[in-house]
């Protein structure tokens, strides 16, 4: 855990924690029940009370923490034993985890609505996840931070009697983006993108503006709410943009080059190319959230941009190869059946196919570079004569074959009399003697 977060966070877990001595007291006799919610005291035997004013006035963490555990093995039914454990639990938040998580869990056993408690909860399960690479142990340690997260947030509904109202404010000042974080880390990494954005948004709207500026988890979860945009079907390009950029805006230069490929690739994504990301830029940076007039005007439409080639090209035949499968991809059936009519019935060679699928007498292969990229064939080849040696999958290879059909869903082109093109074979290399003189 980083040490700035936790000195903020236990400056506010610590507020309300009854200080070494406040509000206890010492008696003649047996311990006493606590007198009162509110401005009341404990009374404690001589006995109990010297061992816990020796436990809380501890100033190292760990010798504190040694003391406070042996108050409560001498005195288990202690009526200061919910302060007891609050004390521990900060005590142990200074060196151990795993020790920090254990004494939450004891107080939160008798109270179970306590933000202190839950807060810790929460940022150590979270802070256990992040050391774990198991996808599903990460996941599950993920989900118990967000199960604790959630009930967080349902305890600060309702102020505790004993707590005034700003050490209630302060508490959930620092508690309440802590617990959003959480839920929406684990609805992000099990892709559960509506309940990320959900989580990252009320994360944010819940802090100052300000505070969302300065790098730390905050604009950390910025990025991971523009990354659930991304991830949510269909992806919201234009808020991943906006999100991905705002973060990258405020991120330092060591982490700018991590941040800005999402956003510029959501852009371009979107808008079909960089101009005009600079507008983006200067929105995100001024606002939280887009504003109500915030716009990203489109790139054309993959139909608009075939039909547009076809209308626009004297000669179909003279078309590109890429051009023409994108228009047979994507083009209205009629400007689709237009371009293949110019090349139904010819013979084509094309270099360099991708093997997808491959037996003696069809090789399925990956010619565009959308189908090379996402490892799908979009042309079939129908062999002229089984293949002596069929190819392995990724194989690069040269065919020939004869346009005959194709379909649009999927995209597929076929072609007939396929047959692999004969490497040329090298030319031989002379050598000639060196004469010496």
């Amino acid at each position: 855990m980083k040490k700035v977060m936790v000195a903020s966070l236990l400056s506010a877990i610590a507020v309300g924690c009854v200080a070494p001595g406040a509000r206890i007291a010492y008696a003649q006799a047996a311990a006493a029940p606590a007198a009162g919610a509110q401005g009341g005291s404990v009374q404690l035997s001589p006995a109990e009370y010297a061992a816990y004013n020796n436990a809380v006035t501890q100033t190292d963490p760990k010798a504190k923490a040694a003391a406070l555990e042996a108050y409560l093995t001498q005195y288990p039914q202690s009526a200061v034993k919910a302060d007891v454990l609050g004390q521990l639990m900060i005590a142990y938040s200074t060196f151990d985890v795993a020790k920090t998580i254990d004494a939450a869990d004891r107080l939160l056993q008798i109270d179970p609505t306590n933000l202190r408690a839950l807060t810790l909860e929460v940022y150590g399960r979270r802070s256990q996840a992040d050391q774990l690479t198991d996808p599903a142990a990460k996941q599950t340690a993920l989900d118990q931070a967000a199960s604790y997260a959630q009930k967080g947030i349902d305890a600060e509904a309702t102020k505790p009697k004993d707590m005034s109202d700003a050490d209630f404010t302060a508490i959930k000042g620092k508690a309440t983006p802590i617990f959003y974080s959480a839920i929406g880390t684990a609805a992000l990494n099990k892709k559960d993108a509506a309940a990320a954005i959900a989580a990252f948004t009320s994360e944010l709207q819940a802090v100052p503006v300000a505070d969302t500026q300065t790098p730390g988890p905050l604009l950390q979860d910025t990025f991971f709410l523009g990354q659930a945009y991304y991830s949510s079907t269909p992806p919201d390009y234009v808020k991943c943009t906006f999100f991905a950029t705002r973060a990258a805006a405020y991120a330092p230069d060591a982490f700018k080059a991590q941040l800005q490929p999402t956003a510029t690739y959501c852009y371009k994504k979107y808008h079909g190319n960089a101009d005009g990301y600079d507008a983006v830029v200067t929105a995100a940076k001024a606002n939280l959230m887009p504003p109500a007039d915030f716009t990203i005007t489109p790139a054309p439409k993959a139909s608009d941009i075939a039909h547009s080639t076809v209308t626009s090209t004297p000669d179909l035949a003279t078309l590109a190869l890429s051009d023409k499968e994108f228009i047979l991809t994507n083009g209205t059936p009629e400007d689709a059946d237009k371009v293949f009519a110019t090349i139904k019935g010819k013979s084509v060679t094309i270099p360099g196919a991708t093997v997808v699928e491959a037996t003696d007498s069809v090789l399925k292969v990956s010619v565009s570079d959308d189908a090379v990229q996402g490892k799908v064939a979009d042309f079939t080849f129908n062999m002229k004569e089984p293949l002596k040696t069929v190819p392995t999958v990724g194989a690069k290879l040269d065919l020939t074959g004869t346009y005959d059909s194709y379909t649009q869903t999927p995209a597929m082109i076929v072609m007939a009399d396929g047959a692999p093109v004969a490497k040329k074979a090298a030319a031989p290399v002379h050598h000639t003697t060196a004469h010496h003189k």
